[in-house]
């Protein structure tokens, strides 16, 4: 032994009055590290329970549950996450995947009791001492798991697109499709927004995968429209998009649109769609807008017999007469009109009801009657000079434009009103040669135009007077047109929600324009609606049950002639719906 080992352990001495580095009492006296990863946090508001934190756990600790608190809405499936601190490992995927920012990390790490239940909770329900703890671990913007930038599908610009009807936005490339799909996060928030209740996760899934196919038999499962909806869809989904919390929501229009491009030369051969076995029922269907085209085509793979009259000689109702080429072309539309009629759908053309057949004679041909008629006529404002030359209504001014026709316009065209008609009818104009000028009498934040579309036309030259009304129009001895005009400012909210226009007192002006078109609102055709015979609405349309669409007990009405003057995807909603209780019924 040297002298080295013996000496050693006399050397502990020199520490034995230094004061310890241990903590007598660590669980209270010690604070965890300012981003420590203690126990969870979640505020309940922020939280939309799209379950990005449930689906990443690798330990299964994380399950979405009922909370009696919240209420289940658009954007929020009313679930919150509970965690299992019997399987957690802290490791704070579930924190750093939140879509919303609202689940995050105290610095707590001391919980001691012998209630072993107690380690599951639900985060911001069950009230725990560390809920306003500032310190812990949360998200970094700049560490998101997920791509928050949108990819973006080329289009014309804006000085080009402006002189013609041709199609102005491009599809996705394949790149762009699977860089935008691998944002997705799967949650499936998207799917109880969207009317149709489209499987949009599986589809999205699809097209990451490369089987474009698959997509497009998941797609059809809910929505036979979806090449004009890939295009003109008011995108409901993205407005509650969980991605769009922390970034730019998913582009879940155009990989619709995307699925659709890819497969429409095949899509016979991918539906693959077999006869089915015949019910021997029958079912009339007036109308041949999304709304009659979606109800015939699920009727028809029921295996019902199927009729569709159709007024004019296209079938498309509002796609095909109030859409510009632009924004749906005419090929596009035709070719899914021509896939759902190929499924053994019978069409009568030029046939106007309560004309050319009663609606009795109609109603007892066949077991089932569904009226799906767009409201196609124009509502006119309560001011002087309606009936003026030059005075347009919107949908008349669009009809005519999709049959190929020139309007005039000359060189100044005022449009008034603020929805997707009148956004349309100015693009028009200005492709047509004119100087266009769109009224509203409420704010742009107020206008129920959808916002990408007000943008486009901003860009292509339209000038958007807001606060401003017109109440009265007379011809000029020039030819023109005298347009008198009010300056509104906004008072109290009015039943819609939104601040009603107020007239200001002397602010009278002006405007000359060659034409002018009225685009203030639509209406069901009242000689239609007499001819059927059925109860109407303060607002002319028909009245029915609200989840079944039925009104008697043959007769079934879905669409704009139900909910007045909607988007697209509503109509294909209630096509699909009308069919499903029509079947219901024939099955007792």
């Amino acid at each position: 032994m040297s002298l080295k080992d013996i000496i050693s352990p006399f050397n502990a001495w020199k520490r034995a009055f230094e004061k310890p580095d241990t903590i007598v009492k660590p669980l209270s006296e010690r604070d965890g590290a300012d981003l420590y990863r203690g126990f969870h946090t979640n505020d309940i508001e922020k939280c939309i329970g799209c379950g990005s934190c449930e689906e990443i756990c690798q330990n299964a600790s994380i399950d979405l549950v009922d909370v009696a608190s919240i209420q289940a809405k658009s954007g929020d499936s009313g679930l919150r996450p509970l965690i299992d601190y019997g399987r957690c490992c802290w490791c704070a995927l579930c924190v750093d995947i939140c879509p919303t920012g609202s689940l995050k990390m105290s610095n707590d790490y001391t919980w001691v009791t012998d209630d072993s239940d107690a380690f599951r909770f639900i985060p911001g329900v069950d009230k725990k001492k560390w809920d306003n703890s500032e310190k812990g671990y949360k998200s970094f913007k700049e560490a998101w798991l997920v791509n928050p930038n949108r990819e973006h599908a080329s289009e014309k610009a804006p000085d080009i697109r402006k002189h013609d009807f041709d199609e102005y936005a491009e599809g996705f490339s394949d790149e762009q499709a699977l860089v935008e799909a691998g944002r997705c996060l799967e949650c499936g928030i998207c799917i109880q927004a969207c009317p149709t209740h489209m499987d949009i996760p599986k589809y999205i899934s699809a097209i990451r995968k490369g089987n474009l196919e698959e997509g497009l038999r998941i797609m059809y499962e809910t929505n036979p429209m979806l090449e004009a909806c890939g295009r003109i869809c008011t995108a409901k989904c993205e407005d509650v998009c969980a991605v769009g919390h922390n970034g730019k929501p998913i582009a879940i229009r155009s990989l619709k649109r995307y699925i659709g491009d890819k497969t429409f030369r095949k899509k016979d051969e991918i539906m693959d769609l077999k006869p089915v076995q015949q019910t021997g029922k029958k079912v009339g269907i007036i109308g041949g807008g999304p709304a009659g085209l979606t109800a015939a085509f699920y009727l028809r793979r029921l295996g019902h017999a199927v009729t569709i009259y159709e007024q004019h000689d296209k079938l498309g109702g509002m796609l095909k007469w109030g859409i510009p080429d632009y924004r749906l072309p005419a090929d596009v539309l035709q070719r899914e009109i021509d896939f759902i009629i190929r499924q053994g759908i019978d069409v009568k053309y030029n046939v106007k009801i309560g004309k050319d057949i009663s609606f009795d004679q109609l109603h007892k041909d066949n077991d089932a009657v569904f009226i799906g008629v767009g409201a196609q006529i124009g509502s006119d404002m309560p001011i002087r000079g309606m009936d003026t030359e030059g005075v347009y209504s919107g949908v008349e001014f669009l009809e005519k434009v999709s049959k190929g026709e020139k309007p005039f316009v000359g060189k100044y065209a005022v449009v008034v009103g603020g929805g997707n008609t009148s956004i349309d009818a100015a693009r028009s104009s200005i492709r047509l040669g004119a100087n266009a000028k769109i009224l509203y009498r409420r704010t742009e934040q107020e206008m129920p135009a959808n916002r990408e579309e007000i943008r486009e036309a901003k860009e292509e030259g339209a000038d958007l007077m807001i606060l401003s009304t017109p109440t009265k129009i007379e011809k000029l001895p020039s030819g023109g047109l005298k347009i008198e005009c009010l300056k509104m400012e906004l008072g109290e909210p009015d039943s819609s929600g939104r601040r009603r226009p107020v007239p200001k007192e002397g602010s009278e002006f002006y405007i000359e324009a060659d034409v002018c078109i009225m685009a203030v609102g639509q209406k069901v055709e009242p000689e239609f609606s007499e001819s059927i015979g059925l109860k109407v609405t303060k607002w002319g349309t028909f009245e029915v049950h609200s989840d079944t669409l039925r009104s008697n007990d043959k007769v079934f009405a879905g669409g704009d002639c139900q909910t007045g003057p909607d988007d697209a995807i509503r109509a294909v909603a209630a096509g699909k719906t009308a069919a499903y209780f029509i079947d219901k019924q024939f099955k007792g």
